[in-house]
C-alpha cells in the first residue's frame, strides 16, 4: 500500500511538473510594427589574401512604415548609408542624403518576402519562428538569406542561409520585455560550397564565399520584431581573379522607435499654413507619443507583465491604424498657400503644391522664399523628428529625366529650409518622378498638381 501511494505521489509530482513546464511554453510570432528605424553597424577587420588592410566600418540607417496588411505586413522603407563626418554634418546642407528604396513583406513567421529589392535590408526573414510553443532551451532551424556587396561594387549578391536558434532566457531591453535567442550558421556560397548555390543575378567575379557566424537576438515579446542582433562574424570571400578577401569582427542590427514630439506646438503651427479639419486635427492628435507606452496606458497593465491579450491589443491598434491611415483623408476644404496637410502611415505629411522652379531646373525662384519660410518655422517645432522629402514632377518627359529631377529638387527644398535653422541632418529625400501623380496629367491645372514635393514628419 505504501509503495502505491508513493508511486501515485510520484505520478502526481511528474503530471504537476509536465503541467507546469507546458505552462511556461510561449509561442513566438511577428505580430507586426509600428513606424521604426533599423540600423545595421559594420565594423570588420579585412584581410586581402591574408595581410590585414584595415578596418571596414559603415552604417546603413533607414526608416520603415507600414503600408498594409494582406496575411502578413507590407511596408516601405528608406535606406541610406551613413558615411558623412561629423565635420561635414555641421555644413549647411552636407547631411542631406540620397535614399535607397525598399519594399517587402513579413509574415506571422517572420519570413520576409522583398517586393522591391535594391539590396536592403540586407538580412532577410532573420530571424525566423516555428510558430510552435516553445520554452527556454528549446531549438529550431529556419532559412534565411543575406544580401551582400563586400567589396561595395555595386553589385548585390544573395545567399542563402539557414540558421539554428536556441530560445536562451527571457531579459529586458530598455525596459522592455524580450525573448533571448542564440543563432548561429555557416557561409557557404560558390559550387563545391556545400550547397552549391550561386547567385546568376549577383556579382559574377564572386566564386566562393564560406565562414561562420554567431549571434545574440533580443526579440520583442510585443511584436516580433528582433530589436537588437549582435553578430560575431568570421568569414572569406573569394574572387574569379584569385584575391581571397577575409573579414572578422561585428554587425549589429538595432530597431529603434522614433523620438515622440509635442503636438502642442506643432497642431498650431500647422493651423497657421493650412485649413484643417477637424478630422485631420483628431488624427493628427491620436498620433502615438510611442506605439508601446500608449498600448500600455490604454490597457492598464504593465509591460513587465506581459500576456498575449496585451499582443492581441497591440496588433489590433496597429491593423486599425495601418487600415485607417490608407484611406484617403485629405481635407476637402481650400489650403492656405496651396499646402495640403494629411496624415499617413509614416507620419503628417504637408503636401507643397503647384512649386515654381525655374524651367527644367531644381533652382526654385525667389517667390517660394515666404512658403519655405512658413515651413521652416512648422518643422522647428519638431526639432527630433525625422524629415521625409519626397520630389514629384508632371508626366511630360522621359522617366529618367523625371525621376532625377525629382530627387534633385527634393534636395533643392531641403537645403533651402536647412538654411533656414532647419539642421540638415534631419533629411531623408527621395524622388518619384511622375510615377505617383495626384492630377490629370493632361490638364496645366493638373500638371501643376503633380509638381509638388512633399514633407512628411516622420513620426
Amino acid at each position: 500500500m505504501k509503495k502505491q501511494k508513493n508511486l501515485l505521489s510520484l505520478i502526481f509530482i511528474v503530471s504537476f511538473l509536465i503541467s507546469y513546464v507546458h505552462s511556461q511554453t510561449v509561442e513566438l510570432q511577428y505580430k507586426g510594427s509600428y513606424n521604426y528605424t533599423l540600423k545595421e553597424r559594420t565594423d570588420l577587420r579585412r584581410y586581402d589574401n591574408g595581410k590585414y588592410t584595415g578596418l571596414v566600418s559603415r552604417e546603413v540607417t533607414s526608416f520603415i512604415t507600414p503600408t498594409g496588411y494582406n496575411d502578413g505586413y507590407t511596408y516601405e522603407g528608406s535606406f541610406f548609408l551613413q558615411e558623412d563626418t561629423k565635420r561635414a554634418l555641421e555644413n549647411v546642407g552636407q547631411g542631406i542624403r540620397d535614399t535607397i528604396p525598399s519594399a517587402f513583406k513579413i509574415s506571422s513567421s517572420g519570413q520576409l518576402t522583398m517586393l522591391e529589392d535594391n539590396g536592403f535590408p540586407s538580412f532577410r526573414s532573420f530571424p525566423t519562428y516555428n510558430n510552435q510553443k516553445i520554452k527556454p532551451g528549446d531549438s529550431w532551424t529556419g532559412k534565411a538569406e543575406r544580401a551582400v556587396d563586400p567589396l561595395n561594387k555595386g553589385v548585390i549578391t544573395k545567399m542563402p542561409i539557414y540558421v539554428q536558434y536556441t530560445y536562451s532566457q527571457d531579459s529586458f531591453y530598455h525596459d522592455e520585455p524580450v525573448f533571448l535567442l542564440n543563432a548561429q550558421w555557416a557561409t557557404r556560397y560558390g559550387m563545391g560550397s556545400g550547397t552549391s548555390y550561386i547567385d546568376w543575378g549577383g556579382d559574377p567575379e564572386l566564386v566562393k564565399a564560406n565562414g561562420s557566424h554567431k549571434a545574440t537576438i533580443y526579440v520583442s515579446k510585443i511584436t516580433g520584431n528582433a530589436l537588437v542582433v549582435r553578430d560575431s562574424v568570421d568569414e572569406t570571400f573569394t574572387y574569379a581573379d584569385g584575391n581571397v578577401i577575409q573579414f572578422k569582427g561585428t554587425i549589429a542590427l538595432f530597431t529603434e522607435y522614433p523620438p515622440s514630439y509635442n503636438k502642442e506646438k506643432l497642431l498650431p503651427a500647422l493651423k497657421r499654413i493650412a485649413e484643417l479639419s477637424d478630422n485631420q486635427i483628431n488624427q493628427i492628435a491620436e498620433l502615438p507619443e510611442n506605439p508601446l507606452v500608449a498600448i500600455e496606458k490604454n490597457s492598464g497593465e504593465n509591460l513587465t507583465n506581459i500576456d498575449e491579450n496585451l499582443k492581441e491589443k497591440y496588433l489590433a491598434d496597429l491593423t486599425r491604424r495601418v487600415t485607417k491611415f490608407m484611406e484617403n483623408n485629405k481635407s476637402s476644404a481650400g489650403n492656405k498657400n496651396q499646402i495640403a496637410v494629411d496624415t499617413t502611415p509614416a507620419g503628417i505629411r504637408l503636401s507643397i503644391q503647384n512649386l515654381q522652379f525655374k524651367p527644367n531646373s531644381a533652382q526654385l525662384v525667389e517667390e517660394e522664399n515666404s512658403r519655405l519660410n512658413q515651413i521652416a518655422e512648422v518643422l522647428q517645432t519638431v526639432p527630433e523628428a525625422k524629415l521625409l522629402v519626397e520630389g514629384h514632377t508632371a508626366r511630360i518627359g522621359s522617366e529618367d529625366n523625371e525621376m532625377e529631377l525629382s530627387i534633385e529638387r527634393a534636395k533643392s527644398v531641403a537645403k533651402e529650409l536647412s538654411k533656414r535653422g532647419v539642421s540638415s541632418v534631419r533629411f531623408i529625400c527621395k524622388g518619384h518622378g511622375g510615377n505617383k501623380p495626384v492630377a490629370d496629367n493632361s490638364t496645366s491645372e493638373g500638371r501643376a498638381l503633380n509638381r509638388r514635393v512633399e514633407i512628411t514628419i516622420l513620426y
